[in-house]
């Protein structure tokens, strides 16, 4: 089968196109035909190793230490078709479309093929929605699983204010029209070019961070998701209610110790948490979705030759909702 090998550490060019052996499914897996996958920041992030330097040690004893050798290929989620099942698999069957969010050790949908358990610690898959095609479906079990965490993280009740900070991106596309689905007037924050897109997707409020913060414009908020965490922490408390929340997605070391102590000394509170994805919160989005309440952004779709410049654009900054990859078959994989 075809599939994007990572060999080294650095740019997207350490991506590449080669044949591996087609995997076959273990008693608990189902192996899956891919159809669609991504490319996210954290792709690009783990290709290059430009994680945080406190997350470095354990990323390179997961991946490898000078270079990619216990994971080789990237991408975590997917959508696509069962092929084949495993003989003590039995919640699916050959010919099911599914959607999937893989384990981290488990990645590896940048290919035309991959076998997933079943039940897994750390991923999850599912039935993808009815009304959506593959390319749309594909970004939902990685970006729309960590909304859904955050969103629920903020417990928004109908009628609060909610804003998300970089709701242009993977995460937070789905994390405006989740929080309005959960009854809140919402605010997005994100670039120029991306407002018109949020306003599409619900947000009834929007700001150009270029243009404006928004912890120094007066207005306070029930519930604040910051993905971009760019802007300074007093300024994200001002911006607070008296009881409000704030959910940022990748905390440091100082920030979790401000948080702590704003709660000792305030009813504000500063919420942080990994993502366990689950099979029955996928089921859940695909409800909301096949009811019409939320969607996928899709910004380009490239074929899976071309995964490296998948990773050059995603690092621009510049996509408005997901890169999606389209994996094309023949009859030699």
């Amino acid at each position: 089968m075809k599939a994007i090998v990572w060999t080294e550490y650095g740019p997207p060019e350490v991506l590449q196109l080669r044949d591996v052996a087609k995997p076959v499914p273990k008693d608990n897996e189902v192996l899956i035909r891919i159809c669609a996958t991504t490319v996210t920041s954290g792709d690009c992030e783990q290709r290059g190793m430009y994680v945080a330097f406190r997350y470095r040690p354990f990323m390179r004893l997961m991946i490898g230490f000078k270079r990619p050798t216990r994971i080789t290929m990237l991408g975590m989620e997917l959508a696509g078709e069962i092929e084949a099942v495993g003989r003590d698999a039995s919640r699916f069957k050959e010919g099911d479309q599914v959607f999937a969010a893989t384990s981290f050790i488990g990645m590896g949908t940048c290919a035309e093929y991959i076998c997933l358990p079943e039940e897994t610690e750390g991923g999850a898959l599912a039935i993808k929605p009815a009304n959506m095609t593959y390319e749309e479906a594909a970004p939902v079990p990685v970006g729309g699983l960590e909304a859904l965490h955050y969103i629920r993280l903020g417990n928004i009740r109908q009628g609060q204010k909610a804003l998300v900070n970089g709701a242009g991106g993977t995460i937070g596309t789905f994390a405006v029209q989740l929080a309005r689905y959960f009854g809140a007037e919402v605010t997005g924050v994100d670039s120029a070019d991306k407002l018109d897109m949020l306003r599409s997707i619900g947000a009834d409020h929007v700001i150009d961070y270029t243009q404006e913060d928004f912890t120094r414009g007066g207005e306070t908020y029930d519930f604040i998701l910051d993905i971009a965490g760019k802007s300074s922490f007093s300024g994200r408390m001002r911006a607070l209610t008296q009881e409000g929340r704030y959910v940022i997605a990748d905390p440091g070391l100082l920030q979790m110790t401000l948080g702590r102590l704003t709660g000792m000394i305030s009813r504000k509170k500063m919420m942080a948490g990994g993502v366990s994805p689950k099979a029955e919160d996928l089921v859940f989005l695909k409800e909301l979705i096949e009811a019409g309440e939320i969607k996928s952004v899709i910004d380009r779709c490239y074929p899976l030759e071309q995964v490296p410049e998948a990773h050059r654009y995603v690092e621009t900054g510049d996509k408005k909702g997901h890169v999606v990859i389209t994996v094309e078959h023949n009859n030699k994989t």
